[in-house]
């Protein structure tokens, strides 16, 4: 542990480095609750996707890599803000229709549309939790309902009472002109109809800590802020929650990152440290847009995990969190192949490349052993040119080119065959385009297949890529990657692909000499 600790001060890798940055926060005495607080918020207005699992996972990282820089206890709390009320109806719920009359109702006091829960807010929340819980999350969930309602807010809640006017101040500054007339950061909860009311106050009373207001049909009310009567606007909810709970970390999207000074402010007002930040990009759908919960773009969780294992997602996340990346199906293959090969370099590094290994941070140090033999991306060709129906088909193939691999010795490759058929089936096979080779081309593939023809090297990667390439080089191609695209454009219908020595060596000699007759009587098309 002392090796990793010390690894783990100097590595730069981004869990490490901020886990550093808040053990500063401490250096002088521990916290007085006995314990690092780190929070992700979740708004249950639409159903938790991705960008929300990933928010969780790399908190967590964090989390973990500051548990080997210091020994103080840590906590995660998963905060839903269920009290919010819906502005919009989600547009991928069933029965929207339904939802149209409870507009800006608490999310838990709208019905739930897919009528599996109490609530709309309630059915997210576990979804939510049925999502963390798969990942194998450590955390406490927390309800705003809740939280509300206990009196666990009410201190924080009557001192902001106390100090509305400074907290007023700090708001408005932020609005414009025209939203500083009916602004407040409290927002009240009628009595009658349950709405969530965007007034002013009239009066805002610190000794009783109450608010009169008048509703939009012009009638007065008086309630105090406590006990979930009132909710307050989400900007200083942040920098409130913050100060009643003791955060110390809490990360979020870049939309949040210009609201920072105001949360931290509303925090120091309240009387709390603010905690320490790290604002990620976002992710982007095929269209280069920003995945939404309300409008479903992107990919959800559930459908990743149709056509890869988790670990290939948590590497996903892993990645360059400060950059914004496409997050679609056909960033899957790569994500497998190089978490594998993250593993299988992981054993032979020492600590110092340990530390700055993505796998490291995804299994918190308990590395397992990489069982795929066979990359990803060459079990989808393989599917490809095979036409498999299902796994078993793949396995007659991967027993040639690997004897000792069985689906019960190596159950990585066994999953990710399955996977491999599924994804060919839905992304790869619709969008092939094969074409006739060139003159040159299809000189150089009667060469290759007339070697293949007379090979008697066995199934060697290695050798095979030799002799292939010597093709290659011996036809004029120039720069040779015109030779490899053009035996991926020909044979395999795409414009990119596998080491194709390897390929041969996988799918088998003689099969390679049938699939290049097939391609250069234009057969596969």
């Amino acid at each position: 542990m002392s090796a990793l600790r010390d690894a783990a001060m100097t590595a730069k890798a981004w869990p490490f480095e901020e886990a550093r940055r808040l053990l500063k926060r401490y250096e002088k005495a521990p916290p007085e609750k006995g314990y690092v607080l780190f929070e992700t918020g979740y708004g249950p207005s639409g159903l938790p996707h991705i960008g929300t699992f990933g928010e969780v996972l790399r908190t967590t990282m964090i989390r973990r890599a500051f548990e080997v820089v210091s020994d103080i206890p840590t906590k995660l709390i998963c905060f839903s803000d269920d009290l919010d009320g819906m502005r919009k109806v989600p547009g991928n719920v069933p029965n929207r229709e339904k939802l149209e009359e409870y507009l800006q109702m608490p999310l838990t006091s709208v019905p739930d549309p897919f009528g599996t829960h109490e609530s709309f807010g309630d059915h997210n929340n576990e979804m939510l939790k049925r999502f963390l819980d798969t990942f194998g999350f450590d955390y406490d969930f927390y309800s705003a309902r809740t939280f509300y309602k206990s009196g666990q807010f009410d201190e924080i809640l009557r001192r902001c009472a106390e100090r509305y006017d400074d907290l007023m101040a700090i708001m408005l500054k932020s609005l414009r002109e025209e939203r500083r007339e009916t602004y407040s950061i409290f927002l009240p909860i009628h009595p009658e109809t349950g709405r969530v009311l965007y007034v002013p106050m009239k009066h805002v009373d610190a000794k009783e800590a109450t608010v009169t207001f008048d509703d939009d049909t012009g009638r007065e009310w008086t309630l105090p802020v406590t006990g979930g009567n009132v909710k307050l606007q989400w900007k200083p909810d942040f920098g409130a929650r913050w100060a009643a709970l003791g955060v110390d970390f809490e990360m979020y999207g870049k939309e949040h990152a210009t609201n920072e000074k105001i949360y931290d402010a509303i925090c120091r007002k309240l009387g709390a440290q603010p905690p320490n930040h790290f604002s990620y990009e976002l992710f982007l759908d095929d269209q280069g847009q920003k995945i939404s919960k309300s409008s479903g773009n992107g990919i959800s969780i559930d459908e990743w995990l149709s056509y890869a294992a988790t670990e290939s997602l948590s590497y996903f996340m892993y990645q360059k969190p400060k950059t914004a990346k496409r997050l679609f199906f056909d960033v899957i293959p790569k994500a497998v192949d190089e978490y594998h090969q993250q593993l299988r370099a992981y054993p032979d590094q020492d600590p110092k490349a340990q530390a700055a290994n993505p796998v490291f941070h995804i299994h918190n140090g308990d590395v397992p052993e990489s069982t795929m033999v066979v990359p990803f991306a060459m079990l989808l060709n393989l599917a490809s040119v095979s036409g498999a129906e299902d796994k078993e088909a793949l396995w007659g193939f991967i027993r040639r080119y690997a004897p000792e691999a069985t689906p019960e010795t190596h159950a990585q490759l066994d999953e990710a065959a399955g996977f491999a058929v599924r994804y060919f089936k839905d992304f790869v096979a619709p969008e092939r385009v094969f074409r006739a080779p060139s003159d040159l081309e299809r000189a150089a593939l009667e060469d290759l297949k007339t070697r293949l023809g007379d090979w008697t090297g066995g199934l060697d990667a290695e050798e095979l890529q030799s002799m292939v390439f010597a093709v290659g080089k011996e036809h004029g191609f120039e720069p040779l990657r015109d030779w490899f695209k053009a035996l991926y454009e020909v044979l395999l219908g795409a414009s990119q692909g596998p080491r194709f020595g390897g390929f041969i060596a996988l799918y088998g000699v003689d099969e390679t000499v049938a699939l290049i007759e097939k391609g250069l009587a234009g057969e596969l098309g």
